[in-house]
């Protein structure tokens, strides 16, 4: 997209439960992910889950729908990250956000402050389908093949001829990301 062309804006109603946090705010131009905070001071312990609120309600239009995600960052430092990721806000729900932290850190607690950003909130489009039974589905390359088909990247190391991982893959488990 050149610098004239701007992206349409959604305008999304915001209810400011406790005034005194901030609004969802995008920390570069051009980021798909708006910074929710915590409105409670919270420890939560290894291994341990516990629901926060942002004091924030959200008035998304028909045909959006609202999406929660982890915070990079916090993720990779202290293993905080979201139960049911992403979590869905639907255009109809005018209820608080809330969100459900998780620590997968073993041994050390996460303390979160009041006003610290936990989550990332992703608004997207989203269609409404006709979901229609038939007896059989057309055939595609892939199948039924699920979890496990594509073999990761071993597999494809050996398809390629390649006798090991990338480089940016080397020292992860396996070759293989998470």
């Amino acid at each position: 997209m050149s610098e004239q062309q701007q992206p349409t804006a959604v305008r999304v109603e915001i209810r400011r439960i406790d005034p005194e946090l901030p609004v969802p705010r995008y920390a570069h131009p051009g980021d798909a992910g708006a910074d929710l905070a915590t409105a409670v001071d919270v420890v939560i312990e290894p291994g341990q889950r516990v629901v926060v609120p942002t004091g924030i309600a959200l008035g998304l239009p028909d045909g959006y729908a609202g999406f929660v995600h982890p915070r990079s960052g916090l993720a990779a430092r202290s293993g905080l990250t979201i139960v049911n990721t992403p979590g869905t806000l639907d255009s109809g729900y005018r209820g608080e956000i809330r969100i459900c932290l998780l620590n997968t850190d073993r041994h050390t607690p996460i303390e979160l402050h009041r006003g610290d950003l936990v989550a990332q909130l992703i608004v997207q489009r989203v269609e409404q389908v006709v979901f229609v039974a038939v007896d059989e589905l057309p055939d595609t390359v892939r199948g039924s093949g699920g979890y496990g088909s594509t073999g990761g990247v071993q597999a494809w190391s050996a398809a390629s001829g390649q006798v090991r991982p990338p480089a940016s893959l080397e020292g992860t488990d396996k070759g293989e990301r998470s």
